[in-house]
């Protein structure tokens, strides 16, 4: 199903900004990036606008082995992690394959792997719609958390972010404990006729970047194939007395040594919500064209109307709900 807005603008320079008449643009205005964590439920009746400037620029630190590099907010993120990975530098490796653009990992603070975009951002670039001007932000005033940031909560809709100053390093810095990252790289090293495990300091960024892109394409195809938003709900952090009811149902279900996939968050506990999805039988569940597979709603007739993903995830929801006393909630933004 197709949707429309009022009005599409699309900036590929920061004079583009400053020079919109704000006042004549329809509203509301929503700024977008590659859009593939959008869920529009039907026709927009304002203007979406996306940021696509595109430049880069590069700098070395010699003395601290450090580099960064500043992309403008519509470069394709994985575009970026490729380029690093290709130049031996640490620190996005682990974030590769996920869709999207620049401008919006810092919105998002996207993550996987034991990785999220916080830990590598230096520097943000943006406009400020009260004021006009272009500005730079401190990450550390982003108050960045799982999946979010002052600019999905108080600052939404002020600053349009331009570009974005990422740190690397040519220290190697490989985080591996986090998803089965260990053995995919011990399975790709088997791949390339490697007969024994590699240690630590053979490792690279292009070869932990290959294993994430191996991980991910076992998981879900790619969106050019059957539309997807890859994770489209949050994995839920709860109490560790939460955590251990949940593990007394699974085990009711799976027998008594059964296993609950977690990783511990402070005082806290993040269960999978792709585990919960599957054993609340919903792998490979459809309603209308929107289908699970297997942890993540898709369209999987490439015909799913807005109504068909909603009614599946309203499913979802409701069942968890029921089961492990948990609410899930979507990181795709509903519109």
């Amino acid at each position: 199903m197709r949707v429309k807005c009022a009005l599409f603008v699309e900036v590929t320079e920061e004079a583009d900004l400053a020079a919109l008449d704000w006042s004549a643009l329809p509203r509301p205005v929503l700024v977008m990036g590659g859009g593939s964590n959008l869920l529009f439920t039907k026709d927009f009746p304002g203007t979406v606008l996306h940021v696509a400037i595109c430049h880069s620029s590069h700098s070395c630190h010699s003395e601290r082995s450090e580099e960064s590099v500043t992309l403008g907010a519509g470069v394709v993120f994985d575009d970026f992690c490729a380029w690093a990975a290709s130049e031996g530098l640490w620190g996005p490796e682990n974030l590769s394959l996920i869709p999207g653009e620049v401008g919006a990992s810092a919105v998002q603070n996207i993550g996987a792997y034991g990785v999220e975009a916080k830990d590598i951002i230096a520097g943000i670039r943006a406009y400020d719609r009260t004021t006009g001007q272009f500005v730079d932000i401190d990450p550390a005033d982003c108050r960045y958390g799982y999946r979010t940031s002052r600019f999905k909560t108080e600052w939404k809709g002020r600053f349009i972010i331009t570009a974005v100053t990422y740190r690397l390093s040519r220290t190697p810095r490989p985080k591996l404990d986090y998803g089965g990252v260990r053995k995919a790289l011990s399975c790709h090293s088997a791949s390339l006729s490697c007969h024994s495990e590699r240690s630590e300091e053979s490792l690279t960024p292009q070869l932990i970047r290959e294993a994430i892109i191996g991980i991910r394409q076992a998981k879900l195809p790619a969106v050019e194939e059957l539309g997807s938003a890859g994770s489209f709900f949050c994995n839920p952090v709860i109490s560790r007395g939460h955590f251990e009811r949940i593990v007394a149902i699974a085990r009711e279900d799976n027998g008594p040594d059964y296993a609950v996939p977690h990783f511990e968050v402070g005082d806290s506990i993040k269960v999978p919500a792709a585990w919960m999805i599957d054993q609340c039988g919903f792998k490979g569940a459809r309603n209308g064209g929107a289908q699970v597979y297997p942890g993540q709603p898709v369209n999987a007739s490439g015909t799913a109307s807005p109504q068909d993903i909603i009614g599946l995830e309203n499913q979802v929801i409701q069942a968890i709900a029921q089961k492990y006393g948990i609410t899930l909630h979507p990181e795709v933004e509903h519109v």
